[in-house]
């Protein structure tokens, strides 16, 4: 089976050489870039199946460079993992909102972060919520979300949602571990019943978490962030 390939971006040599050695160990192939200029360079010509991005970057930093990767086709598939600061919530926010699909603060376990990247790399690629018409249904932790009957039970017990609540129920679900800001959540739930913005997310989050019961508790608030269905263990 062939290794897959993950272009780390870092330009301190440390944390760089830490990263390089935990991936190869757990059986990645490794390249690396130091600049954002490189980094960008080597994601075109190799496209890797995953990019570690430190965002504190010399001269191009990461979130532009994950700007233009996300607005070039050949690119904009390659999943993206946002190295960050501890605490540089807005940065994650923007990184999210431009099309990463994770982050990990620093300092951080070899172990976490190896997980987060096996996690990435297992979540099918999708760029919009699934057509429900095409899509099975979703059996996760005890609940079951039928898109075709727009149709939730959990724990076998039959849940009225509005359209909203059930079409952010289906987002998150549809990619479990995934985190979403609420401009990301917005842009994919266009509910007829409710007039979705950004805050008032909050209040369908919890109308869903209530009526789910039990099952509120996988829908996850990620501080600062946004929302996420728990991922499956």
């Amino acid at each position: 089976m062939a290794r897959e390939t993950i272009l780390v971006v870092e330009d301190e040599e440390d944390v760089l050489e830490l990263l390089r050695y935990n991936l190869d160990k757990n059986g990645f192939t490794v390249l690396t870039a130091m600049t954002g200029e490189d980094a960008i360079d080597t994601a075109q010509s190799v496209k890797p199946n995953l990019i570690l991005l430190d965002l504190m970057l010399p001269a191009v930093d990461g979130l532009e460079v994950c700007k233009m990767l996300k607005k070039e086709s050949s690119t904009e598939h390659i999943p993206i993992i946002m190295v960050t600061a501890k605490g540089d919530e807005a940065d994650i926010v923007t990184g999210l909102e431009i099309g990463a699909d994770d982050y990990i603060t620093k300092p951080f376990s070899p172990r976490v972060l190896i997980a987060r990247v096996k996690a990435v790399l297992r979540r099918p690629i999708r760029s919009a919520v699934p057509d429900p018409a095409e899509s099975p249904p979703l059996h996760l932790h005890g609940i079951e979300i039928d898109p075709g009957r727009r149709r939730v039970l959990v724990r076998g017990k039959p849940i009225e949602l509005t359209s909203t609540e059930f079409g952010l129920l289906y987002f998150l679900a549809s990619r479990p571990g995934w985190v979403f800001t609420r401009y990301q959540i917005v842009d994919a739930v266009h509910g007829t019943d409710y007039p979705v913005t950004d805050r008032s997310v909050d209040v369908q989050v919890v109308g869903l978490r209530k009526k789910l019961g039990s099952g509120g508790k996988f829908v996850e608030t990620v501080r600062g962030v946004g929302y996420r269905f728990k991922d499956v263990d």
